[in-house]
């Protein structure tokens, strides 16, 4: 879950919370004062009618019911019943439903002079009146009707409210969390850009005073060694193998001589030819050395043009079979360009040459038959070339590593090779803005996909 996400979720919950909270407390206080209020008017009824039955004179329990019946109509199911002390009805408000009670209830009622209780959905109040001769007990009960309808209506509102408030708190969540966190997704916009052609770019520090601005500029300072660490490690393999270039020239140069001055000892010839196969070697890990420290270097002065695709790999063909011409090339479409345009990409003529004569090499000196086909094939985006041979192949484990500069299968050891060809592809192909890809299983042989945007 984003971050974003998870903060409008937490604040959702939160303010869910409170307002479930505040909505309960809201609920639980008007039911009380509904409760006690409806006591009240239950108690004052009991004692009124207490008072005209035993104060008015000429009041008898007819007219008293009468009075009753045509005064209390607003409260539901209402019942006044009187007892005397010996626990006999004398007076109820209705005829039909006598309020069950029991002598228990009564004593009780004497005991504690009031009490509130519930019978079923209605309130009852229970009270000793003693301004007469004789005390009495009262029983009064009654269904609140319109203070449940308050309740209800209560309770609809606070849903609605609640629900409301979270739909609310949901919108502004994500809202106010985007916000927040906008300058950590420019951020992160900014750093998907760095690569390491452009570890000299800085982020965006805004007012260089909150914790994110305090990120950026923490972020650019480690950018910045970084880069300089960089340019530290280019400079000092460009410099080596530049001054090894002249050196490994003259040594080069000395090896011949003494092979063309040595005719006539055999093993002296044998140690000047291991002398010169080493030389060779070195100089070509001197040079790619010195290519891998410079192609970043040389970015931006770097030559493009457009070239069709086609033409480098005959290019890269030709220069193979020059030097190897026991190695064979076979070069096809995989799908037909439905315009010349879809083979056309734009690069560095010499670069893009190097990654297939590269590749080439490779799948021509490990196949026992030196043979290597290549495929081409586009869309309406990109340009695919596929090299493939029937070699020895590369395991499982090998093939994430096969890019790493010096990296060698470890069923290629004893051919020869430096490890040094295919970071080169990849690096070339990288500055291109393209990729590249393998496929192999031992035994079976390998495929390089190359792909580049076409123009």
């Amino acid at each position: 879950m984003k971050i974003k996400d998870r903060i409008a979720l937490q604040f959702t919950l939160l303010v869910a919370g409170v307002l479930l909270v505040f909505s309960i407390a809201i609920y639980s206080v008007s039911e009380h004062y509904r409760q006690e209020e409806f006591y009240d008017r239950l108690r004052g009824r009991a004692r009124t009618t207490c008072r005209l039955l035993v104060k008015v004179k000429g009041i008898d329990k007819d007219l008293l019911k009468a009075i009753d019946q045509n005064t209390l109509s607003e409260m539901l199911d209402e019942k006044v019943l009187i007892f005397d002390s010996r626990n006999e009805l004398i007076y109820s408000s209705v005829d039909d439903k006598l309020l069950t009670y029991h002598a228990s209830l009564l004593n009780e009622v004497r005991q504690k002079q009031y009490m509130e209780f519930h019978q079923g959905e209605n309130e009852v109040i229970g009270l000793l009146y003693q301004e007469g001769d004789d005390p009495l007990v009262v029983l009064a009960s009654a269904y609140d009707t319109f203070g449940h309808s308050k309740l209800q209506n209560l309770r609809s509102t606070l849903g609605w409210g609640l629900l409301a408030g979270m739909a609310v708190t949901v919108g502004l969540g994500i809202y106010f969390a985007g916000n927040a966190l906008k300058p950590i997704s420019r951020i992160n916009a900014q750093v998907s850009l760095i690569t390491a052609q452009n570890l000299s770019q800085k982020l965006d520090e805004g007012n260089r005073k909150d914790e994110i601005a305090q990120l950026a500029i923490n972020f650019n300072t480690v950018l910045y060694r970084l880069n300089k660490a960089f340019e530290q490690q280019k400079s000092f393999v460009s410099h080596a193998s530049h001054e090894l270039r002249t050196p490994l020239a003259a040594l080069k140069s000395e090896i011949q001589l003494g092979q063309r001055f040595n005719k006539n000892n055999p093993e002296i010839e044998e140690v000047f030819a291991n002398l010169f196969s080493d030389t060779e070697r070195l100089i070509s890990i001197t040079n790619n050395l010195l290519f891998l420290a410079r192609s970043y270097e040389n970015i931006g002065s770097m030559k493009m043009s457009q070239i069709h695709i086609e033409d480098l790999v005959f290019l890269a063909k030709e220069e193979l079979l020059s030097s190897h011409p026991d190695y064979n090339v076979v070069i096809d479409y995989e799908t037909i360009p439905e315009n010349e345009n879809e083979t056309v990409v734009e690069g560095n003529e010499e670069l893009l040459k190097r990654v297939f004569s590269n590749l080439l090499d490779n799948a021509c000196k490990y196949s026992s038959d030196h043979r290597a086909h290549i495929l081409i094939s586009s869309d309406d985006r990109e340009c695919v070339v596929k090299v493939r041979d029937q070699g020895i192949g590369i395991s499982k484990d090998d093939l994430p590593h096969i890019f790493n500069p010096f990296f060698r299968s470890s069923n290629a050891t004893e051919l020869p090779g430096f490890g040094i060809g295919l970071s080169i592809c990849q690096r070339i192909t990288e500055l291109h803005h393209g990729s590249i890809s393998v496929q192999s299983e031992i035994g079976r042989g390998s495929e390089f996909r190359v792909v580049l945007n076409h123009v």
